[in-house]
């Protein structure tokens, strides 16, 4: 699966069962691959184009599963906002909001904007793997006396139930906290496939090369 976020722009996307979309400044697509799918995303705006773009494994019962979408415009994402903290939901919950977006494997995914002097404590389940990428600001990040971190930097979180952030600075921070639950199972990877042995990924290519096994639209297609 791969949750998409444009951060700045606009981007179409269209594959080859005739799904096509526009997706704007703010917006989230959600889509899972499953069993494959053959698509392209595209800028449809001059000058910059920024976004973030997380992919997340599927279990191996889950790996031939039908391709599906979510997709939502800003206006529609789960968003809260509690003492300083704002922040929008794409997957999981924050400050006891949900996000309608359902995702396969166990996941959270969030867009948080910390005003100056703000702190955040974001409960995440335990065992879980995770991360921060700051994308504009600096905060301390996991113990009160450790050093800023700032934009661009990703850092990886440890083990624990909760990420806590604070904001000493004079400007607002905003980072994204990515989530998921360990799958604790082999991952064996070639090109855009992504299975659980080698046999599986010869599998793969061979459908993707023959047109079977949701793959047969494949060759006949190609993006506008």
């Amino acid at each position: 699966s791969s949750g998409f976020l444009p951060m700045q722009g606009v981007f179409t996307h269209q594959d080859f069962s005739g799904h096509t979309g526009t997706i704007r400044t703010g917006d989230v697509q959600w889509m899972t691959a499953g069993r494959g799918i053959v698509h392209s995303e595209m800028p449809a705006a001059d000058g910059v184009q920024k976004g973030l773009q997380l992919w997340i494994n599927l279990a191996s019962k889950d790996k031939m599963i039908e391709p599906r979408y979510q997709e939502l415009e800003s206006k529609d994402i789960s968003q809260a906002e509690k003492d300083g903290v704002a922040v929008r939901i794409i997957a999981g919950e924050a400050f006891g909001v949900r996000s309608p977006v359902y995702t396969q494997t166990p996941t959270m995914y969030m867009d948080f904007t910390m005003q100056p002097g703000s702190q955040l404590h974001q409960p995440i389940p335990e065992g879980w793997n995770s991360f921060v990428y700051i994308i504009e600001g600096e905060g301390v990040f996991g113990k009160e006396g450790a050093a800023p971190a700032s934009a661009h930097h990703c850092l990886v979180l440890g083990a624990g139930d909760g990420l806590s952030v604070w904001n000493r600075s004079g400007a607002p921070l905003r980072f994204a906290l990515a989530a998921g639950q360990p799958l604790n199972e082999p991952v064996v990877q070639q090109g855009p496939f992504v299975m659980n042995s080698r046999a599986q990924i010869q599998q793969a290519m061979e459908d993707y090369y023959y047109g079977r096994n949701g793959f047969e639209k494949a060759s006949q297609w190609s993006s506008a």
